[in-house]
């Protein structure tokens, strides 16, 4: 059944660690060598032996619309045409920019650039380089890529020293990053009392999307701006995954609660290697040429990938209740999950945003969600990955829907959930 698969993991172990370019995609939380893929299309993804599945990971998010839809495939064929890359500008830099900008307005000034870590790293640069400071405030179990000083989690508590989660990262390069509580306003309010005139930026994923999906309490997005603003700090969202995900605006808009930066990815370069971080003017002009904090980058709003960016926006905002039929249909697969394993499971949701946590409690931050029974979500992905049903491989990660899944595809979902074996 996955003979192929299994052949390409053992060669591929020869020549990279775990045999993959990403951690996750080794299947080491759910105890069995990864599905090799060949190709997809709409809704569905097909691995090298031939089986077929409905995907919910949609590329770890970009692909909204769905796999290969023939309108981005187009734009990106038509930009292929006439050269992959010119390390010069172009016009459809300026056309994706005012399109995002259209969209997010807090973003009134913004750079391309290659991947989401870059755009977080470069975006805490500007905040630093603005205000003067050095300390950064990010949150227990919120992803912002790999860069050395956001590798960080908390030790025993908030007000801990904060020390590299990976080997090679130096701890100098973490002493200025501090960690608080997500969803804990107080955790917050204790770390500016304490270093408040040395805190440069707050960065947060307004809606925790690599701890599982957690959603923020009423209020903890605002009580962040208020904090930021009696500090004179800046607020930054990382939007990498909610970006135009959870709305057109993203969270942002969604919540009615603007940051003074931005940080976007995933669906924002249509499935192209893209990012884009960005915000208010006065701080962005602080990146060179027009200031002294650095950034450049030679493949950063390359032709290809801003084809796709802005076929994909375009669709976006141009097809009209997209994201209303997006929240309708991951609400009935939100609802088969809940019916079928009941108090096994929370299940939580922003549009097409999920994840279903084999928990008996609520989840509302790191340490809920890390008392999620992991063997037994690893049971259940083994149970649909068989069952053609293709979720992230880790309890910790998300669910995405597209727009090409189909009714008949959640109806399929639904009954093959229905029929889980419980326990």
């Amino acid at each position: 059944m996955y003979s192929r698969s299994d052949e390409l993991f053992e060669k591929s172990k020869r020549l990279m660690p775990g045999g993959v370019n990403s951690p996750v995609r080794a299947y080491q939380a759910v105890h069995r060598s990864p599905v090799f893929i060949d190709h997809a299309k709409g809704s569905k993804i097909y691995d090298v032996d031939g089986n077929e599945y409905i995907d919910y990971v949609c590329s770890w998010g970009p692909e909204i619309l769905g796999h290969a839809d023939g309108r981005v495939i187009h734009a990106v064929q038509e930009a292929c045409s006439k050269g992959l890359t010119f390390g010069a500008p172009t016009e459809k830099e300026y056309i994706l920019a005012e399109l995002v900008q259209e969209l997010m307005p807090s973003m009134e000034m913004m750079r391309l650039v290659n991947s989401g870590t870059e755009a977080v790293m470069s975006a805490i640069r500007a905040a630093r380089g603005f205000t003067g400071r050095n300390k950064i405030v990010k949150f227990r179990g919120c992803y912002h890529g790999h860069s050395d000083g956001l590798l960080v989690k908390a030790g025993s508590g908030a007000m801990t020293q904060s020390v590299p989660d990976s080997l090679g990262v130096p701890a100098d390069f973490t002493r200025n990053t501090l960690v608080a509580e997500y969803n804990d306003t107080d955790s917050v309010e204790k770390l500016f009392e304490q270093d408040g005139n040395d805190i440069a930026a707050i960065i947060v994923e307004p809606v925790a999307a690599n701890m599982g999906v957690v959603l923020p309490r009423a209020h903890f997005l605002q009580d962040l701006r208020e904090i930021a603003d009696r500090y004179h700090a800046l607020l930054i969202f990382d939007e990498v995954i909610t970006g135009f995900r959870v709305a057109l605006g993203g969270a942002q808009a969604y919540y009615h609660v603007r940051p003074d930066l931005t940080t976007l990815g995933k669906i924002v370069g249509g499935g192209m290697p893209m990012a884009a971080y960005g915000g208010r003017r006065d701080v962005m002009q602080m990146i060179a040429p027009l200031g002294g904090v650095y950034q450049a980058g030679t493949l950063s709003g390359n032709p290809v990938a801003t084809a796709a960016g802005i076929a994909t926006l375009q669709i976006l905002r141009e097809q009209k209740g997209l994201y209303e039929r997006l929240d309708r249909i991951t609400g009935r697969l939100a609802a088969a999950v809940q019916e079928s394993l009941g108090s096994h499971v929370c299940v939580n949701r922003i549009g097409s945003l999920m994840c279903v946590f084999f928990n008996d409690g609520p989840v509302t931050d790191y340490v809920s969600a890390r008392r999620s029974d992991t063997e037994q979500f690893a049971d259940y992905f083994n149970y649909m990955l068989d069952h053609g049903i293709y979720l992230a491989p880790s309890q910790f990660e998300s669910m995405f829907v597209s727009y090409a899944h189909t009714d008949e595809d959640v109806e399929k979902t639904c009954r093959i959930i229905r029929k889980y074996p419980r326990g």
